[in-house]
């Protein structure tokens, strides 16, 4: 099934209803990761209070290196030491992250908890990471890193629930054929491609530990996958359901095509759209049409819906069932531009899709997936975990862990202020992050109280190039930047401002 890109509807698909509810976020400081990671078990109290220093302290300057974010030679060599340990793991890390992100989760009505892999780049130009295998191709080494994100249906991030990393052991040479039939032979448990139904696994355990929030596991079109679909609809959890895009051609018990089968049903909704434009990496006619050069433009959507029966496919396992029953709804283009693949999005859920709000409801669902590939960005751009300097894979590993919860707290920032920006700004930042920000940038500080969330996260955010106009809103990026400029502030604020006691003119 080939079909256009993951962001080709945007968000501009209709919103969701609102699930969040801003008078019940949890009172977290963004300077203190510590109290997140404080939980961690490594069977040695040294390395606990090791994981919260580094906490508190890199998690100020997620972009510069290791030397230059710490204070001293003593803290530096402690660092290294402490991602080096045989006692850290990456799961030990993000063990008391993910209780604290069941916690947010159980605080909203829905929850999507979304899975996707990205390439973890440790190319050097000289000696190689150790453990490190090849990616795409030999000279290329680096790991493979599968999160599971939890998000509301606002798109502010929740936290880490899961996550997979491996290497590859070396790149068969098989031909395109070979390739074909070893997958067919391969069971799926020998498979990369396992991970997605182990994000089942892990949601489920998300929804058992938060029954009264409904938790939809999202998954793009790698994860059209029979397994997939199989391991959901068997699923003994009330609140648990399953939406991915569909990505591969499936016959129905009718003998038909299934795409084919959901075009037969009747037009239920129109939708207007704006398409992003996007270029090739490669030219070349030979690309998917997912991959292909494609102009921006406004299109015209027909929307469709219907549940339909799946056959198992010829080659999958004999132990599955042999049809499954989903949903699935299909929003295709009509009257494309000359020269243009028309859009065509076919989500398979089994979430309800009985209204047309259901329908829409899933739509703006599937929409929040992209929140991960902005988390993919936060993690290799903002907190740079390609360009830590380890001489181990498992050290990078370790550190891949720990940015991860560094990264996810920028998108909680900055996804919160967007959402709830009338909560009080101390919800996040302490008074002297967001006073140094104001006087900094010659503002006049509130004669009392302390201003909105979404007041000082724009005006960090300033710091760090963010033009503030009424219909703009910050990105990650400026964030970052602007919030390690923040840190500066509120450290001189802190010493040399009101109240300090360090110097005394007297």
């Amino acid at each position: 099934m080939d079909t256009a890109n993951d962001d080709s509807l945007g968000v501009r698909v209709g919103a969701a209803d609102r699930f969040v509810h801003c008078t019940e976020v949890p009172r977290v400081k963004l300077a203190d990761l510590s109290e997140e990671l404080q939980g961690c078990q490594f069977g040695d109290v040294r390395l606990t209070k090791r994981v919260t220093k580094l906490a508190a302290e890199l998690s100020q300057k997620p972009n510069t290196s290791i030397p230059a974010a710490l204070k001293s030679k003593a803290d530096i060599e402690g660092c290294y030491r402490f991602f080096n340990n045989d006692k850290v793991t990456p799961g030990k890390i993000l063990e008391p992250h993910i209780e604290a992100t069941y916690q947010r989760i159980d605080q909203v009505d829905l929850a999507l908890l979304v899975q996707d892999t990205s390439e973890i780049d440790l190319t050097r130009p000289e000696q190689q990471v150790e453990g490190a295998g090849p990616m795409d191709c030999e000279t290329r080494r680096g790991a493979f890193y599968h999160p599971m994100v939890a998000f509301d249906a606002g798109g502010v991030a929740l936290g880490i629930i899961g996550a997979k990393s491996w290497t590859r052991q070396r790149i068969r040479k098989d031909t395109k054929a070979e390739k074909a039939k070893n997958r067919k032979q391969t069971p799926i448990e020998e498979k990369e491609s396992c991970r997605w139904v182990e994000g089942i696994k892990t949601a489920e355990l998300a929804a058992a530990a938060c029954s009264e929030t409904t938790c939809v596991c999202v998954g793009d079109s790698e994860s059209d996958i029979y397994d997939v679909f199989v391991a959901a609809e068997q699923s003994e959890a009330s609140n648990f359901h399953l939406l991915v895009r569909a990505g591969q051609n499936r016959n129905t018990v009718d003998q038909q095509d299934w795409a084919e089968q959901v075009r037969g049903s009747a037009k239920i909704a129109e939708q207007t759209v704006h398409i992003r434009g996007r270029k090739a990496k490669i030219a070349s006619d030979k690309r998917s049409a997912r991959s292909r050069t494609r102009g921006g433009r406004v299109a015209e959507l027909e929307i469709r819906k219907a549940t339909i029966e799946i056959c198992r496919p010829a080659h999958g396992d004999r132990r599955l069932p042999a049809c499954v029953t989903v949903n699935v709804v299909l929003c295709e283009e009509v009257n494309p531009p000359v020269g243009e693949d028309p859009i065509s999005w076919m989500l398979v859920t089994t979430l309800p899709i009985e209204s047309e709000e259901q329908v829409q409801q899933v739509i703006s669902a599937y929409c929040i997936r992209w929140q991960i590939e902005v988390f993919f960005r936060t993690l290799k751009s903002g907190c740079r975990i390609e360009r830590r300097r380890f001489e181990a894979i498992d050290r990078v590993l370790n550190c891949l862990a720990f940015y991860s919860v560094v990264a996810w707290r920028l998108m909680y920032v900055c996804h919160l202020g967007r959402e709830c920006p009338e909560i009080d700004c101390e919800v996040i930042f302490e008074p002297s992050e967001w006073k140094s920000v104001y006087v900094i940038l010659g503002e006049d500080l509130p004669a009392e109280g302390c201003p909105s969330l979404n007041t000082v996260v724009r005006m960090i955010a300033r710091l760090g190039g963010f033009i503030d106009r009424p219909k703009n809103h910050p990105g990650t990026q400026t964030l970052w930047v602007g919030l390690q400029r923040s840190y500066d502030l509120s450290n001189a604020w802190n010493a040399f401002g009101p109240g300090s006691k360090k110097f005394s003119t007297g």
